[in-house]
């Protein structure tokens, strides 16, 4: 039977007793375990949606999921966030500016109750196929520095190796140097909280790319374009969806990054054999 030890309350992971199977013998052990938390964003007074997420780097998960979701369209329009602890979750409490928050209110969406849910929520296939600006970016990457920023990974994903059930993003530079990496139990929440610590950075963001853990779904094609970069790595496959918004936006969207190899979607101009 599985039973939680002295729980720290709104923790990364915490340590479990659990009975391990392994060669016909049971055994038990202690395992760290990976939390998801409720998680309320909260724009001037009123609740927005509710987002099960790893409870770390909350501030850039609040800003980057409102540049993301086109809610901000820069870092400076978050006039404050302070972050709550409530018994039953955490509370994102932001201000922003009043035509932000009239727009808000009149999209009206309501994502309650997922994991870093993707499109759950919206009320027309108008909110989900948002605009987002043409990529002209001519930055070239070369598939050495795809292969380099993988191969660092493990080292880096530091929830990943104790718990081994959260995603990660990344922000490589040119070399293939990770600057910034960011976890979580949510795919898209490791994004937006990628995008949050970056707008906070002195990064240009045509001077690198986005790397995910995971699949490349539409969402997080979407949530890279809105935000200029470039191109878009994953060690997982693209949805056929996710190529076509990639084709349009003008992103190079890279799939099954693994092993020294990858396949490229859209864009391949970006990349060189280097």
């Amino acid at each position: 039977m599985c039973e939680l030890s002295a729980k720290n309350v709104h923790a990364s992971f915490n340590s479990y007793t659990v009975e391990r199977w392994r060669e016909h013998k049971l055994v038990q052990a202690i395992d760290q375990v990976a939390e998801e938390v409720p998680v309320a964003m909260i724009y001037n007074g009123i609740s927005h949606v509710v987002m099960l997420a790893t409870p770390e780097d909350l501030e850039q998960f609040g800003l980057g999921f409102s540049l993301t979701e086109g809610i901000l369209h820069s870092a400076s329009e978050l006039y404050d966030l302070e972050v709550v602890q409530r018994s039953e979750g955490i509370e994102l409490q932001m201000t922003i500016p009043q035509q932000r928050f009239a727009a808000l209110k009149q999209q009206r969406r309501n994502l309650a109750g997922r994991t870093g849910c993707g499109l759950c929520g919206a009320e027309s296939l108008q909110q989900v196929r948002r605009k987002v600006k043409a990529i002209t970016s001519q930055q070239q990457f070369s598939t050495d520095a795809i292969h380099r920023a993988l191969s660092q990974l493990p080292m880096i994903q530091t929830l990943q190796r104790l718990t081994g059930a959260v995603h990660a993003a990344a922000w490589v530079e040119i070399d293939g140097s990770i600057a910034h990496l960011t976890e979580d139990v949510g795919r898209h929440n490791a994004l937006d909280k990628l995008i949050g610590t970056l707008a906070t950075s002195d990064v240009n963001l045509s001077a690198g790319f986005a790397l995910v853990t995971s699949r490349a779904s539409y969402e997080m094609v979407q949530k890279t374009a809105t935000m200029g970069i470039s191109m878009l790595v994953a060690v997982s496959g693209p949805t056929g969806l996710a190529i076509g918004l990639a084709q349009e936006a003008g992103l190079t969207l890279v799939g099954f990054a693994r092993n020294g190899g990858h396949v490229m979607y859209t864009h391949s101009q970006r990349l060189i054999d280097q």
